[in-house]
Parts: structure tokens; C-alpha cells; sequence
């Protein structure tokens, strides 16, 4: 909602697991989510008073203090974020206890781990805007600095890369 100004209190009902969902979705470890989300929220709280709705919606505002705070996260780690969609190479993220239990109670749920697990940190990115946060290409063209075009040419390709690892993990239905 641009021009209004809704309570950070508000923004953060509304917007909290949209938040926890990229994040987890990134980084796929369920106790290193909730503190980086925490450490989200208390920095978007802090500079609330200096968002601007007229330029950005919450949701794309939020989405960059998540995204930077990913950049960090990952420059601790070592870990590159921005690799090239058609880059081969990924990491399969080993599930913490907690999120094994989780992940392989449902198949479903499963299969989807395991195919954000074989993403880059870069597709796994634009998956969270686009299935978990439910971004659409100028939301997402906005946080990533192109345009929807490109967005859309990149959703096209990690449409046939995750077809493709679903094939080779055999996995079939979701």
C-alpha cells in the first residue's frame, strides 16, 4: 500500500512469515532464520520512522533489509550469493535436526527442500520473492535493480533448471 502509512505494528503482523519464508527458504536452517528475521525486524523497526511509502511498498522495503541482511549472512559464511542461473554448480544444505523432522514429515514438503537445497543462493532468492512471498516482476525488478522483463527471463529459466533437478532427484509430483 503506497502513501499510507500503517503501524510498524501492523507491518509486522502482516508481513512476518512472508519474511520468515524467504528467509528460511535461503538459508534452510530454521534456527539461523529466526534470528536473522529477528535481526530484520528490529532493524526495520529502527529506521520505520525514515521509510518513505511514496517510494516503495512495505513489502519491497521489508524485502531489501531481508535481502541485505542475506548479503551479510552469506559474506560471513563465504558463501556467493549472486551466482549465475545457469551456474551448474550448488550446494545440497544438510537439514539441522529440528528441520529434518520437519522436512520429512510430508513428502511434499520434502521434495521441496530438497529441490531449493540444489538451487543456488541466487535462485533460491528469486524463488522466495516469486512462491513465498508471492512478488510480482515489478516488485521483484525493483529489489534486484532490472526490470520485470529480465525477471520474467529469469523465472523462465528456473522453471526449466528446477524441472530439470526434479527429473534427475526423481521427483515427480508437488
Amino acid at each position: 500500500m503506497r502513501g499510507e502509512k500503517e503501524t510498524f505494528e501492523v507491518v509486522y503482523e502482516k508481513y512476518f512469515s512472508n519474511i520468515y519464508n524467504y528467509i528460511y527458504g535461503q538459508i534452510l536452517h530454521r534456527e539461523r532464520a529466526e534470528d536473522l528475521v529477528s535481526d530484520i525486524f528490529i532493524k526495520a523497526m529502527t529506521h520505520y520512522d525514515s521509510f518513505d511509502p511514496s517510494r516503495a511498498s512495505v513489502k519491497t522495503w521489508l524485502t531489501n533489509i531481508a535481502r541485505n541482511a542475506l548479503i551479510d549472512e552469506y559474506r560471513k559464511s563465504g558463501i556467493r550469493m549472486h551466482q549465475s542461473l545457469d551456474d551448474e554448480e550448488s550446494n545440497f544444505v544438510e537439514p539441522s535436526y529440528e528441520d529434518e523432522y520437519q522436512v520429512f514429515k510430508e513428502a511434499d514438503q520434502q521434495a521441496v527442500y530438497q529441490l531449493l537445497s540444489m538451487l543456488t543462493p541466487a535462485e533460491r532468492e528469486l524463488a522466495g520473492m516469486i512462491y513465498f512471498q508471492n512478488m510480482k516482476n515489478p516488485e521483484i525488478g525493483e529489489v534486484l535493480g532490472i526490470n520485470a522483463k529480465a525477471v520474467s527471463e529469469r523465472h523462465r529459466r528456473l522453471l526449466v533448471k528446477m524441472r530439470q533437478l526434479a527429473q534427475k532427484a526423481g521427483i515427480t509430483e508437488m
